[in-house]
């Protein structure tokens, strides 16, 4: 089991950025950001296979967020950019040290065992 520690979130103007953090007790195959909004359900934003680095983004923040990882730190970043009112949300970081996302293929909340805590992001005028 990996423990992730989360860092970043807060509070922004629509349009500003934040940079996420999380960095894991040991080495992953895959990260992901997930995020849950009040009354929503959990949904993937971003994930990342650990070795070579392939990402994958849901459709609603391609081209505005940005995935990456820093292997020897065993940490991945989450940039936030453009941000809008609709991206406030609890941003969890999400790890699994054995699986890996096939390229033709979205990953889900099921494909990862372990999670941190999530961090708040809020974005307002």
């Amino acid at each position: 089991q990996l423990r992730l520690e989360e860092s970043g979130g807060g509070l922004v103007q629509p349009g500003g950025s934040l940079k996420l953090s999380c960095t894991a007790s040991g080495r992953p195959a895959s990260m992901a950001w997930f995020r849950q909004a009040p009354g929503k359900e959990r949904e993937l934003v971003a994930a990342i296979r650990w070795e070579d680095g392939n990402t994958f983004y849901a459709a609603s923040v391609e081209g505005r967020f940005t995935i990456s990882n820093e292997r020897a730190k065993n940490t991945a970043y989450l940039d936030l950019n453009s941000l809008k009112p609709e991206d406030t949300a609890v941003y969890l970081c999400a790890a699994s040290r054995y699986w890996r996302p096939i390229l033709t293929a979205m990953p889900t909340r099921h494909n990862y065992g372990d999670w941190g805590q999530g961090t708040q992001v809020t974005v307002s005028s």
